[in-house]
């Protein structure tokens, strides 16, 4: 094993050995002081912002006349259920050409891979290039406080490109960049029609709140799972020639997909370039979980009190997730279901992508083809979500992702890790896209 990769081991154990769940309050500062620690390590100035939540890690350091902000977060998942477990979540292991851990990849080895490409930038060129970071410690529970920080701080985190948080190789082992992330709100729906649980005889003369929820849901959308809101897809923004030459340059994956899924078949049947976009440029409505009523063993005859319903909606450039409850309050009232309760469960983040022509764009695909020795697949945005829209509204700069992952990575499960030839290639990438950045060579 070479050196640099020892050192890059040592110090994700560091990092991993750090229990910081977000989702429990847990061990946030002693997170945000680890990170610090180890930006500083790097030669960067680094300081703990406080009011923003958690503490938020800000570093900055190095030469030049350009530079380059990173995004991470130091925060993880909870490591439940932990008898799934092969090793203890909060101690890195290494086996069979990966290292285990909560945050191996999201998002700690991810930042591990930053520090050691710039590390390696330093002791290859005489200096460290000027950068940024900003490492948060709420990613993993929606960032509910990023954009006010990022508009607090706009001049102090001002940069011509952001790096973000993560990345990889997809199922074929090809690499991959994206430009952006879908929005989201995710919400609750309520149905009370009695004060108690009744006996289920009075089914003849008392509504059944699973039967109005359920006739609610099914209001959302059609079979092919096209939202039925009135004014849902008005501030959808269209797809330019380019995003749309780049989505049928996205390989089809439908089948293969299919297969892993254990699916008959995707909604409309969708195949090739109309299933790259409806996954990647078209917003949809997921119903999460169902609750009402008996779930045991044999039967009860129950007319249940409440149902509930929790679900949530992906969003695209430009659509609002402040507007999207109310479009959905609107429609249910004008469908007669005035008794359907909708609750915002947390605040959601607003979609975003870069512009596809940006050349900062094209370096990152030219840093990935040239770590990699073949041509890297580039997606408009991620079907997943994630607060990018902050840094691109406030810092009018592009932001571009890729990292060293795999979809195998088992990311928010038991058993988490990356494989080390990952880690290694996708340093490789970093290192490159650096010195394309700053040095333009």
């Amino acid at each position: 094993m070479e050196a640099w990769i020892a050192e890059a081991k040592a110090l994700l154990a560091e990092l991993v050995a750090v229990p910081s769940v977000s989702a429990e309050g847990r061990a946030l500062r002693e997170g945000a002081e680890k990170v610090a620690e180890v930006l500083e390590g790097l030669g960067l100035r680094a300081e703990l912002h406080e009011g923003y939540g958690p503490p938020v890690v800000f570093a900055e350091g190095g030469e030049g006349e350009r530079t380059l902000l990173f995004y991470n977060h130091y925060d993880v998942q909870p490591p439940d259920p932990l008898e799934l477990w092969e090793t203890d979540p909060f101690v890195l292991a290494e086996r069979e050409g990966a290292w285990y851990g909560r945050g191996a990849h999201d998002d700690k080895g991810e930042l591990v891979a930053r520090v050691v490409a710039l590390r390696r930038f330093q002791e290859k060129h005489g200096f460290l290039p000027r950068v940024r970071f900003v490492v948060e410690g709420e990613e993993e529970v929606g960032s509910p406080h990023l954009e006010a920080y990022v508009a607090d701080k706009r001049d102090l985190l001002k940069a011509e490109a952001i790096l973000w948080e993560a990345g990889g190789v997809d199922a074929k082992g090809r690499p991959y960049l994206y430009a952006g992330l879908k929005g989201i709100v995710a919400l609750e729906l309520r149905v009370r029609t009695a004060a108690f649980d009744l006996h289920s005889s009075y089914g003849t003369v008392v509504e059944n709140p699973i039967y109005r929820l359920s006739r609610a849901l099914a209001s959302l959308r059609d079979e092919e799972g096209r939202v039925l809101i009135p004014g849902f897809y008005a501030k959808v923004r269209p797809l330019t020639p380019l995003e749309m030459e780049v989505l049928a340059e996205i390989p089809d994956e439908s089948e293969a997909l299919r297969e892993a899924f254990g699916v008959r078949d995707f909604l409309g049947g969708a195949r090739n370039l109309d299933f790259n976009q409806r996954l990647y440029a078209e917003p949809c409505v997921n119903f999460n979980g169902f609750h009402a009523g008996y779930g045991g063993p044999g039967s009860k005859t129950v007319l249940p009190a409440e149902a509930r319903a929790k679900l949530d909606f992906r969003l695209v450039p430009d659509q609002d997730p402040e507007e999207v409850p109310e479009l959905l309050r609107r429609h249910l009232e004008a469908q007669g279901f005035h008794d359907v309760e909708v609750v915002v469960l947390e605040k959601g983040e607003r979609p975003a992508r870069s512009d596809l022509a940006h050349p900062f764009v094209a370096l990152a695909r030219r840093a990935l083809e040239e770590a990699f020795g073949e041509r890297p697949v580039l997606y408009p945005n991620m079907a997943g979500s994630g607060p990018m829209h902050p840094f691109l509204h406030h810092l009018k700069a592009p932001a571009v992702g890729l990292g060293v992952g795999y979809p195998g990575s088992r990311v928010h499960s038991p058993n988490e890790h990356i494989r080390i030839r990952d880690f290694e290639r996708g340093v490789r990438a970093l290192l490159r896209l650096l010195e394309l950045f700053f040095l333009g060579r």
